[in-house]
């Protein structure tokens, strides 16, 4: 065995590091995925017998209402979340100077990014609130009508996005700011000297470089629009009338909470979300593996 470590030390090494990550990888993540998946084809409550139904709880979301309703909030959660990519590398060149007190705007960017979701859903929530909140106040003090976002079904998911937005721009702008320490100064000088400067700069030398930030920046902002759990949790709790329900909310709705014990319909719910991610996350790398062989 000695001989062997010896002959193939520098190949096994960095697997030996690896393995404890890779372990827990495999037992918190890969395997409770597939057991979802299992699940998803059974009736259960959770505690007795599990009962084997096939596709039935697949069928059952193609014509559930509050499916629709959390898809469709979903899909807009998606589409809006994605102005924290583009808010938060406008913010991070912004702040990319050396100018006097640049590390307290810093600091007070970064500030969204460190508070706990349910503290962002509090100070929202009294944001939005009739009576005193203070966009309720300004939108009165302005039209002499406020407006109760929180419980006016066509605002209220729009309301929870900007929520949301508030410390993943914060998060996006860090990913950012870590990617224009990388930019190589030589190009951007280079570029000057032919010409370049303003939305071209931009366009075609710095965004490029950019990439893997990117990528990263794309890929936790649909993570974390797709698994936007606590601040409907908070805010909302799903309404009013289920209308700011997202696929997340309502999985645990269907499995946890007292109006559902039914794993199984939840664990579908759970495939059908984890299956949206993985194809927008899918269809981005493929993209970014084209861009960088067309190169």
């Amino acid at each position: 065995m000695s001989t062997y470590w010896k002959a193939n030390q520098r190949r096994l090494a960095p697997w030996l590091f690896l393995a404890p990550g890779l372990l827990m990888f495999a037992v918190y993540v890969i395997i409770p995925i597939f057991q979802s998946i299992w699940i998803s084809f059974y009736d259960w409550d959770g505690l007795g017998e599990a009962k084997w139904i096939g596709t039935a709880n697949y069928v059952e979301l193609t014509t559930d209402p509050n499916m629709v309703t959390s898809f469709k909030n979903n899909l807009i959660w998606l589409a809006l979340y994605m102005l924290a990519v583009p808010a938060g590398l406008f913010i991070a060149i912004f702040l990319n100077q050396t100018v006097r007190g640049i590390r307290l705007y810093k600091s007070l960017f970064f500030f969204p990014f460190v508070i706990s979701q349910v503290v962002v859903g509090l100070i929202f929530s009294w944001f939005y609130a009739p009576n005193f909140g203070l966009l309720y106040n300004v939108i009165e003090w302005a039209t002499g009508q406020g407006v109760a976002i929180l419980a006016d079904p066509d605002l209220v998911t729009y309301g929870i996005i900007a929520a949301g937005l508030w410390p993943q721009i914060a998060y996006v702008m860090i990913l950012y700011l870590t990617g224009l320490n990388n930019v190589a100064p030589d190009q951007i000088e280079a570029a000057r000297l032919d010409g370049a400067k303003g939305w071209r700069m931009l366009w075609y030398v710095i965004i490029p470089q950019l990439r893997p930030a990117t990528f990263i920046a794309v890929v936790v902002t649909v993570i974390g629009a797709l698994r936007s759990f606590d601040l409907v949790s908070i805010m909302t709790n799903g309404g009013p009338f289920g209308s700011s329900r997202v696929l997340s909310y309502y999985m645990y709705e269907k499995a946890l909470s007292e109006y559902g014990y039914r794993m199984g319909y939840g664990a579908a719910i759970a495939v059908v979300l984890f299956a949206i991610m993985m194809v927008f996350i899918s269809g981005f790398i493929w993209k970014m593996w084209r861009d960088e062989n067309d190169r």
